[in-house]
């Protein structure tokens, strides 16, 4: 069955939402209050998996020559050596397991963010890219679109490096958010599972499903 992807409104660029049932039905089991952390953990690494197919739909294949039991022919492959997952630290991690299962040769950047509490802008501690990045293409990786803070700056530290081509990866969204990184970066397409209502007044995600960090690792 293929993946349905919609635009989420004509304020909202580029926003793929993946409709998949599978996907929603493993985000609603996700977003459940009592579910384990092993469970959500689970459950994430899955969807994650699910997701790659949608946000690899356009990467370019060539043509190489092969033998089956019974010809010789031409057939397409992909070179995943030229796609970057960036996680987005903490929590970003917890898609890229699943991403990885998909599309094993990928190369791994990692990009570190922590959130300020009080003024919930984005402060950078780490900052490791593969080489030669301007011939890949980086699909950056973070489970909430929540302010877009930290997607913003991750991904305005990460034009600096050059990649040939960026997008972003994420199990929610809130219309808040994506308008803020839309505003900054409206080349970027984002992928998500689902955008939900809004923000609250302390920047996370309503209904949403809690801190994904904490949810993934076990922490509080």
């Amino acid at each position: 069955m293929p993946v349905k992807h919609s635009q989420v409104s004509m304020a909202m660029p580029a926003v793929h939402v993946v409709t998949h049932p599978l996907v929603q039905h493993k985000l609603t089991l996700m977003r459940q209050k009592d579910r384990s952390t092993s469970s959500f953990r689970r459950l994430l690494h899955e969807v994650a998996m699910l997701m790659a197919y949608e946000v690899t739909r356009e990467m370019p294949t060539q043509m190489i020559d092969i033998e089956t039991p019974l010809a010789a022919m031409k057939s397409p492959v992909i070179d995943g050596k030229k796609t970057v997952f960036v996680a987005i630290l903490r929590a970003g991690t917890g898609l890229l397991d699943g991403m990885l299962e998909v599309v094993p040769g990928a190369r791994v950047g990692h990009v570190g963010l922590y959130r300020d509490p009080q003024t919930l802008g984005a402060v950078e501690y780490y900052f490791k890219m593969p080489s030669e990045l301007e011939e890949r293409d980086a699909i950056v990786l973070d489970p909430m679109l929540a302010t877009g803070n930290s997607a913003v700056a991750a991904v305005d530290r990460l034009k600096k490096a050059g990649p040939r081509s960026i997008r972003f990866v994420c199990l929610l969204a809130a219309p808040e958010g994506i308008r803020h990184f839309h505003d900054h970066h409206p080349d970027v397409p984002v992928y998500t599972a689902a955008v939900d209502r809004e923000l609250n007044d302390h920047g996370y995600i309503v209904p949403g499903l809690g801190d994904a960090g904490d949810r993934i690792f076990g922490t509080k």
